[in-house]
């Protein structure tokens, strides 16, 4: 299969290359010129070809890919970190340029296109999320991935009615991935630093329900979504852990501290809430499972060892 990824270098997107790679699938790995982690990206790699273009340019992808592809992830998003979240212009721009890359993967003829949406476009919530839960997102980023997906939807309605062309739009709500390669400054990483150095780490509440999926399981997942020979599975999709895994945050902070041998220490109560405040994850993946099949194979206590001997390497 030819499937192009954008943000190919991002933690996600180099999780998704390496399993397409594995599977024996032509991969287009398209990510920003002077990109800090090109060199994650082995052009030497059999079936792999990387792109250099900025997201502005995802529309005329076809000038340099000269055959149809079949799958269009597309991952590429400017200011997830928490200072951009709340950046208008910034998340304002993201949706248009996702609008480049819905129409970059018509004009490639693919038959589905994948975005990576997200739980911060539910907003604040007390009840557990389903697909139907309506959505009241508290930050411009979760305002912009709501914004793409609504509009991606009106477009790729008026393709198939104008017969223009018939790609199936999937809208995977993404909620909290954790695992080796993660960003530096996330929780499970932070955490995972701090703990396996005797290190003291510093806190908010952590009071808010909370659900942890492991990266190699949400890469499956998606994967499973994109390659269901269903005759569709347009829509969206909570992608997530299991709903008995949902439990409040504090759990998983104590359970990384055993896990990890009781070293170092933590508190509590003393920073700030990131940009969507403290938002209640409690995610329902039964849709999910219902299209797909898709189980979550890996305990929480399990992928933060895998993180943790990842990291020590």
């Amino acid at each position: 299969m030819n499937v192009v990824v954008t943000g190919a270098s991002s933690f996600l997107g180099r999780a998704l290359v390496d399993r397409l790679l594995k599977d024996g699938n032509q991969v287009y790995a398209v990510v920003r010129p002077g990109s800090k982690n090109l060199n994650c990206l082995d052009t030497g790699r059999q079936g792999l070809i990387r792109i250099e273009r900025n997201l502005e340019e995802l529309h005329r992808l076809d000038e340099v890919i000269k055959e149809p592809c079949q799958a269009f992830y597309h991952f590429g998003w400017d200011g997830s970190g928490s200072e951009n979240r709340l950046n208008r212009e910034v998340q304002q721009k993201n949706t248009e340029d996702s609008l480049k890359a819905l129409e970059g993967a018509r004009r490639l003829k693919c038959r589905r296109f994948l975005f990576s949406g997200s739980q911060a476009e539910y907003g604040i919530h007390k009840e557990v999320m389903t697909e139907e839960t309506p959505c009241s997102p508290v930050s411009e980023y979760g305002l912009a991935k709501l914004a793409f997906l609504e509009q991606a939807m009106e477009q790729t309605r008026k393709w198939r009615q104008e017969g223009i062309c018939s790609m199936e739009y999937i809208h995977a709500r993404i909620f909290s991935v954790y695992g080796p390669g993660d960003h530096p400054w996330s929780l499970v990483e932070s955490c995972v630093r701090a703990f396996s150095r005797g290190e003291y780490i510093s806190l908010g509440e952590c009071t808010q329900m909370w659900n942890f999926l492991y990266l190699d399981d949400c890469i499956r997942a998606l994967i499973l979504l994109m390659e269901q020979e269903k005759e569709s599975v347009s829509g969206i999709y909570n992608v997530a852990g299991p709903e008995e895994e949902n439990r409040p945050l504090r759990d998983y902070i104590r359970m990384m501290y055993e896990i990890l041998g009781f070293h170092g220490s933590y508190s509590f109560g003393r920073r700030k809430p990131n940009a969507e405040g403290p938002a209640n994850l409690i995610p329902d993946i039964k849709k999910l499972k219902a299209a797909t099949g898709f189980e979550p194979e890996i305990p929480f206590a399990e992928g933060i060892l895998r993180t943790y001997e990842a990291e020590k390497h």
